[in-house]
């Protein structure tokens, strides 16, 4: 069955009413163990009270573990359903962002406002970062490395080979398009930094907070301790008087000791407290991966050996459990009973030092991974999101043809598509035509698909054609009084920017719109001739929009280098209609004074 936009909609609601129902479900589950485990704790307080008014009887002490055991599973119980509904609540965010960014094209994820950078080549003009751009589009990253990763993406161009694998990459995680919900939920349950905190954490911080349990002796006692404990519990329980005040002595001394060593305690649960839940979304991130057998070189050498890969997976494994120990001991009840019965800090510590020595370096490794994947994904659920969307085809020889292209931040109702070829030899093409006619977007639209081509990303387009180019654009240009720039000034250096760039590097495609607006119409003209004349003597491809119809006249003098395009307006009855299509030839037809007549500017 083909997919259509209208079919993937129904599929994201769809999802987002199961999951509704689930978080329905495992809300009222939590809140039946909730006065369960009340009810445990009132049951222990009632014995505890009968013991005391009735006296001792090793029959009540027995009936004394009961609800300690019960309320001990409950806490596991709770504690798994907590993990259960935060992830469905995220899996409902992901599908969520989706049917949100079709109906009205927004969605939650980074916008890339941090990477926008006016004295980027392109990345301003062609709307790459910030709100409304191609980033904000694309982007489904969560962690800082995954969203840098996809950022990097987007500055540049990649060598053809490296983009076809990519392209190979991106098209296969569309077959498996379902897990990589799953696998966007599981990384929405961590913030954006927290990655990043825990790759230093284990890289530098660790070794440091684990140092205490170097010690042979302490070592030693916290792997008795629970022996002892439990020892004089069954003494105390069996004969009572005199046992419970020595059980208490050891079980304050464990606490004692604790407390001596709180600072690297604490350092410890500032790592890793609270984190069981993402080493278990990574348990399943990194098994979803390594279950499957991936037929992209581009994927495959994100991993290292098979045997690395399944260790791996235990190791996270281990690194979870230690995890959901560690935060067993951050309960306000269960907290003190099990310090005081295992010393259960140190216990967790001492794992933590054995599995920081085995396996430290390949975490580090699997978390660059995991952001690696991050990036692809982003450009696998565009491409299924937009099932008309085509990837290019990159040539070796010059050239660039496109059929049906539209600019992929305009919605689709109002999106108008062109085609356009490239000779087989490099042109300046000069496209003249009427305010608001679709110069600019024209330009646009070439510009940001060529971005999304070079990425490996399918494009906005019937088909798309073209080899390597390295952009470099001319369209928004600002003064700055920061900067004692005036708009004059920085078109120079705009243009002497790109003379460099073209000057030095063959395969340049230059995007102009409107270039030297601060100056008078004679030294504009006589400047864009001279600029364009520049890009013809270095066989540098352009398309140059403007409203100067002097220079679609350098056709005749430069017919093998020059080409004159255009967009016009109908009038009827006073009446402007524009269709936005691309037409051979210098334009015939303006508006301005239409335009000015509107706000009550006549010209007579």
């Amino acid at each position: 069955m083909v997919k259509t936009r209208e079919s993937i909609l129904a599929y994201y609601q769809n999802k987002i009413a199961e999951q509704e129902s689930a978080i329905t479900v495992l809300k009222s589950q939590l809140n039946s163990v909730s006065l369960t485990r009340l009810g445990a704790f009132i049951a222990e307080i009632l014995l505890i009270a009968i013991i005391i008014s009735e006296g001792y009887h090793w029959m009540l002490g027995v009936l004394l573990i009961v609800p300690i055991i019960f309320f001990l599973f409950l806490v596991k119980r709770q504690t798994q359903l907590q993990d259960e509904l935060r992830y469905t609540e995220k899996l409902h965010f992901v599908f969520s962002n989706e049917e949100r960014l079709i109906v009205n094209g927004k969605q939650d994820y980074n916008d890339g406002s941090a990477y926008a950078s006016d004295s980027h080549p392109y990345s301003s003009d062609l709307d790459i970062y910030g709100p409304g751009s191609l980033y904000a589009l694309v982007n489904r990253a969560n962690t800082i490395t995954g969203m840098d990763l996809l950022a990097k993406e987007f500055s540049s161009a990649s060598e053809a080979s490296r983009i076809n694998d990519r392209q190979e990459a991106i098209q296969e995680f569309c077959t498996h398009i379902d897990a990589t919900f799953d696998f966007r939920a599981g990384l929405q349950l961590q913030k954006p930094e927290q990655l990043e905190q825990l790759k230093n954490n284990v890289e530098y911080q660790m070794p440091t907070q684990l140092a205490f349990m170097q010690s042979a002796s302490l070592r030693s006692y916290t792997q008795i301790s629970p022996f002892i404990a439990f020892a004089l519990l069954a003494l105390a329980i069996i004969f009572g008087g005199v046992m419970w005040q020595i059980f208490g002595l050891c079980f304050l001394f464990n606490l004692a000791m604790i407390f001596f060593y709180r600072k690297s305690v604490f350092g410890i649960y500032t790592g890793f407290g609270k984190s069981a839940g993402m080493f278990k979304a990574l348990v399943g991130t990194v098994g979803w991966t390594r279950s499957i057998s991936w037929k992209s070189s581009y994927i495959k050498n994100l991993f290292g050996t098979e045997a690395d890969n399944l260790s791996l997976v235990a190791e996270i494994k281990e690194l979870s459990k230690i995890t959901d120990a560690l935060d067993a001991g951050l309960n306000i009840i269960l907290g003190p009973i099990l310090r005081g019965m295992f010393l259960w800090d140190f216990r967790c510590a001492m794992r933590l030092y054995k599995w920081h020595s085995r396996s430290a370096k390949s975490l580090t490794a699997a978390l660059e991974t995991i952001s690696h994947f991050e990036e692809l994904i982003s450009f696998s659920t565009l491409a299924y999101n937009e099932p008309e969307w085509k990837f290019p085809v990159i040539q070796e020889e010059f050239g660039f043809s496109t059929e049906d292209m539209g600019h992929p931040l305009i919605p689709e109702v109002f999106r108008v598509n062109n085609s356009f070829h490239l000779k087989s030899a490099p042109t300046t093409d000069i496209i003249t035509g009427s305010n608001m006619g679709g110069k600019s977007t024209f330009l646009r639209t070439v510009g940001i698909n060529m971005v999304l081509a070079f990425a490996g990303g399918p494009v906005c387009a019937k088909s798309l054609s073209l080899s390597i180019f390295n952009l470099v654009s001319y369209m928004r240009i600002r003064d700055s009084l920061n900067d004692q720039t005036s708009t004059f000034k920085a078109e120079l250096n705009r243009l002497k920017m790109i003379l460099d760039v073209t000057g030095s590097d063959q395969k340049s495609f230059v995007l102009i719109d409107e270039m030297l607006r601060g100056t008078n119409s004679k030294d504009k003209y006589l400047g864009s001739k001279v600029f364009i004349e520049k890009l013809i003597s270095q066989r540098t491809p352009a398309l140059f929009a403007t409203h100067d119809l002097q220079l679609s006249e350098m056709e005749s003098d430069y017919s093998e280098y020059i080409r004159n395009y255009h967009f016009d307006i109908k009038l009827s009855a006073g009446e402007m209609n524009f269709d936005y299509i691309l037409k051979d030839g210098p334009c015939k037809t303006f508006n301005a004074a239409l335009l000015l007549k509107e706000i009550g500017l006549a010209l007579d």
